[in-house]
């Protein structure tokens, strides 16, 4: 198993003490598709998989989630992450498992997600957990303290919207201060994806890389080449690839995404699990 960059205690250490200064921003890889997002005092945690639900889940069976990296940190001992995301319902990114002991070390959370998925998170999550559900719509924003959440619709395989016509599979523009970063979600290109995310003048774009493979009948998401496409289309200043190195059926080393992203002339930075980084180094724009 790969060791994580940094963990535990001295990952905590680490996101309690960082500042940038008021205009700066903190950003980890907590692994899969989970990133804590540090600003000015406050946290935002984007779509967090800290458990080991889905490899004790599938041990048994013929599609056995075998943890490639050890995790970071444990959803209890992280207690900077009073509102989190959930993009949509699949397990890694709507584990009962890391939101009910994070909601208890926080003293409850609001989770954002996409509307149509309110009810399925109650019954999942229960409705004793102290986990305040916002649902986002697509098309407004929702402002939780110096945070504005904009839900984009994502197409995991397709994109799927209930009844009323709200997407169940949602990308995040999060926007505080001068600053707007995306958080992709599992996703593929889509007609609306790029014209959705081009008003928001995104800095940081979050994207998958292990998708669209038929040889291996892995899809929902995004290849390297693709995802390295998309953050240079919509005019991102910096791209980081997730949903890589937690599953051993299941990603895609990083190097077709960084070979895309040097031909594209698109800065891009790979972390390790419980790595971050820092605003101060997103390159400007022209």
């Amino acid at each position: 198993m790969l060791p994580a960059h940094q963990k535990d205690d001295a990952l905590l250490a680490e996101i309690h003490a960082a500042d940038a200064g008021r205009d700066a921003f903190h950003l980890w890889w907590l692994g899969q598709s989970g990133f804590l997002l540090k600003w000015r005092g406050q946290f935002l945690l984007f779509d967090p998989y800290l458990s080991d639900s889905l490899t004790e889940k599938y041990a048994a069976t013929d599609k056995p989630h075998v943890r490639i990296t050890e995790r970071a940190i444990a959803p209890e001992a992280l207690d900077a992450s009073p509102l989190v995301t959930s993009s949509h319902n699949h397990t890694d990114h709507l584990d009962a498992a890391t939101l009910q002991p994070l909601a208890r070390a926080n003293g409850g959370l609001k989770l954002a997600l996409p509307a149509a998925n309110v009810d399925f998170a109650r019954e999942r999550l229960g409705a004793d957990s102290g986990i305040d559900l916002v649902g986002l719509e697509e098309g407004r924003s929702s402002t939780f303290g110096e945070f504005e959440l904009h839900a984009v619709a994502a197409a995991h395989n397709a994109v799927e919207r209930d009844g009323s016509g709200r997407p169940r599979f949602i990308g995040i523009v999060a926007k505080f201060g001068s600053w707007s970063v995306y958080h992709s979600g599992d996703t593929l290109w889509h007609r609306d994806l790029l014209p959705s995310l081009l008003p928001h003048s995104v800095d940081l774009a979050l994207v998958p890389i292990n998708g669209n493979r038929p040889e291996r009948r892995v899809a929902g998401n995004l290849n390297g080449t693709e995802a390295a496409a998309l953050a240079k289309g919509i005019g991102a200043r910096l791209a980081v690839p997730h949903h890589f190195d937690m599953f051993e059926f299941n990603t895609e080393p990083p190097d077709e995404f960084t070979a895309a992203c040097g031909r594209l002339g698109l800065p891009c930075r790979v972390l390790r699990n419980g790595e971050g980084l820092c605003s101060v180094d997103i390159p400007p724009r022209p």
